[in-house]
């Protein structure tokens, strides 16, 4: 089985049953595809929009065909992008089911998402279909005391409700044989009555929540102990600075030693130079082998920079952030930081699409349109494009600084943190507007079901090896005709004043300049082997920092913004990152003339 992926309209397919996969957010709805499909998790951006959507082929006892994960929504009103979206694809997609994913924790807030699908689905789709629910997190449910009649809400609903527990495989083959009986039985209520106002759907719910539920006080367990604690100032604030003082030493000391131990020597020991004969049966000397086998090449710097150097703590940055999404914390450490984020403009719950932000700007950005207002939405994307590094650049960071001094690279990661929320006092400040108050569902506080934590890691290291490499093999591919044509020289000449006179570097170092417009990383990756000083390394760390958007960065940024707040933003960062290396260098040189 393989997962296809779709740009634009969805086209009929006769090969099989196609269903939709619908729910609110955090109700395990991925996890339902995942283990339905047995595929990878692949999105693409539905026509006209940046919400995303996933398809993948199914498989059940003779029987198969599509499951298509429809954006999660709390409602199908139509108010926001993610929710237009679920009711256009309802309305144009020639489904043969749908299953309606239900947390079963949070029945209430699902029966009403429940019962506008139940009557959407036989007034607005082309041809009404049977609809199928998942009764998912059952068992976290019974744990908390809450105890549901599955039967007497099936009939409420008039559909088929399977008690799932999704990660462990529990009801889905459940699932699967009721969604298939519904379709070949062509099972379809078409109830009249159902309310069709939200007045109504509210009392509909309560009504049904008073029969089906019956909650037994029973004393929390320790993990949700835990997750209470994480919210409260104390202990939550030593839980968060434990917890990200344990992922920086993951992410550090996990990478160096994987970098050291096992990369490293494989790429200069076997890799390099099988390479290296490969070519000599082609070529031996001259311009073409050294931009293939010489100081920046193609083959060698291409290979070394982003396996040897970047994927370990891009690895093992996805391990630790993958973690926390599944597992529930993140929204957590949004209601710690909301008091801190309410003083630049924007709520805590923003936090989410900044710390992805450390994984790659590009899913950090789109991430942005769950923000309430444009403002908050423009302020987020603004601060993660200007001084949120990411998982790229913080192997480079790492590969650059650690090896010399921990306390540098802590340092850089300071100057971030000061940057971003400077910048977010003055975005406040002048973008018009205002930020609405925090509105952010709190998941369970659960350990992630290992196979499908592996799977996103696994899909996330997959998409940086796909967009990182081509573009870092071409930028150092350039650099090397660039050094043996000589252009680098006459570059280093022309901008000598601002390279070596205000920044402190070596002429070398406007290589970097010249790469950091592909990708970020490619600025701090030229001067590893330049043998500068602390002052040095963490002027170009600086540098880096605040440097130009990637190109594909800045694309979503016009994409998503337009081309004015696109230029500008590139702009912007770049004149930033130049002033402050400046000033970084010239101020500490000052000081060391001082005390020398």
């Amino acid at each position: 089985m393989k997962c296809h992926t779709n740009q634009g309209e969805f086209k009929p397919n006769h090969s099989g049953y196609r269903i939709l996969l619908m729910g609110n957010p955090n109700v395990g709805k991925s996890v339902v595809f995942s283990k339905l499909t047995g595929v990878e998790v692949e999105s693409a951006n539905y026509t006209g929009t940046t919400v995303s959507f996933t398809k993948g082929d199914w498989q059940f006892r003779g029987h198969h065909g599509d499951l298509i994960d429809v954006p999660g929504t709390y409602s199908l009103d139509a108010s926001s992008q993610a929710e237009k979206v679920a009711v256009d694809m309802m309305k144009r997609e020639t489904a043969d089911a749908i299953i309606v994913v239900l947390d079963a924790t949070n029945l209430e807030r699902n029966l009403f998402f429940a019962s506008q699908i139940q009557h959407l689905s036989t007034e607005i789709m082309k041809n009404p279909v049977p609809v199928i629910f998942s009764l998912n997190m059952i068992d976290v449910a019974e744990r908390q005391g809450i105890q549901i009649d599955v039967e007497l809400l099936a009939k409420f609903l008039e559909a088929p409700v399977i008690p799932t527990v999704a990660v462990r495989n529990i009801g889905l083959s459940e699932l699967m044989e009721a969604s298939i009986k519904s379709i070949e039985s062509n099972e379809i209520h078409q109830k009249e009555d159902w309310p069709d106002t939200e007045e109504d759907r509210w009392v509909w719910v309560g009504k049904v929540i008073r029969q089906v539920q019956q909650v037994e006080h029973r004393h929390p367990t320790w993990l949700e102990k835990l997750g209470d604690a994480t919210m409260r100032p104390f202990p939550g604030i030593p839980i968060a600075i434990m917890v990200m003082a344990l992922a920086l030493g993951i992410v550090v000391g996990g990478g160096k030693g994987l970098r050291a131990l096992i990369l490293l020597p494989l790429v200069h020991q076997v890799i390099v130079p099988l390479l290296d004969q490969l070519v000599r049966l082609f070529v031996t000397e001259g311009i073409l082998y050294n931009v293939l086998m010489g100081e920046y090449g193609m083959l060698v710097k291409g290979i070394e920079w982003p396996f040897a150097l970047i994927l370990p703590y891009v690895l093992l940055f996805y391990v630790v952030l993958s973690f926390m999404e599944d597992s529930g914390y993140l929204p957590r450490l949004g209601v710690l930081v909301d008091g801190v984020f309410r003083k630049i403009g924007i709520q805590g719950g923003n936090i989410v699409p900044m710390i992805m932000g450390y994984g790659c700007a590009i899913p950090a950005i789109l991430g942005t349109r769950a923000a309430t207002t444009q403002k908050e939405r423009l302020m987020v994307a603004s601060m993660v494009a200007f001084g949120v590094p990411c998982a790229a650049q913080t192997g480079a960071f790492i590969a650059l600084l650690g090896e010399h001094s921990v306390l540098l690279l802590i340092s850089v990661y300071l100057v971030s943190f000061v940057a971003i929320f400077l910048a977010g006092l003055t975005l406040d400040r002048f973008i018009p507007g205002k930020s609405d108050p925090m509105l952010l569902e709190i998941p369970n506080l659960l350990m992630p079901d290992r196979q499908t934590l592996l799977k996103k890691i696994r899909i996330r290291v997959k998409h940086f090896i796909m967009e990182a490499e081509v573009p870092m093999v071409l930028g150092v591919g350039f650099a090397a005709l660039l050094a043996e044509t000589g252009a680098l020289v006459q570059v280093g000449v022309f901008l000598s004043p601002l390279v070596e006179g205000w920044l402190g570097l070596p002429p070398e170092a406007t290589l970097g300049l010249i790469l950091g417009i592909i990708r970020r990383e490619l600025a701090v990756l030229p001067l590893l082997e330049l043998g500068l000083t602390g002052t040095q390394l963490f002027t170009g760390a600086v540098v880096a920092l605040f440097y130009m958007p990637c190109l594909a960065v800045l694309g979503v940024l016009i994409k998503e913004f337009g081309a004015k707040i696109g230029v500008l933003m590139a702009v912007g960062t770049t004149m930033s990152a130049l002033i402050l290396g400046g000033l970084f260098f010239q101020t500490i040189s000052m000081v060391s003339r001082i005390l020398a």
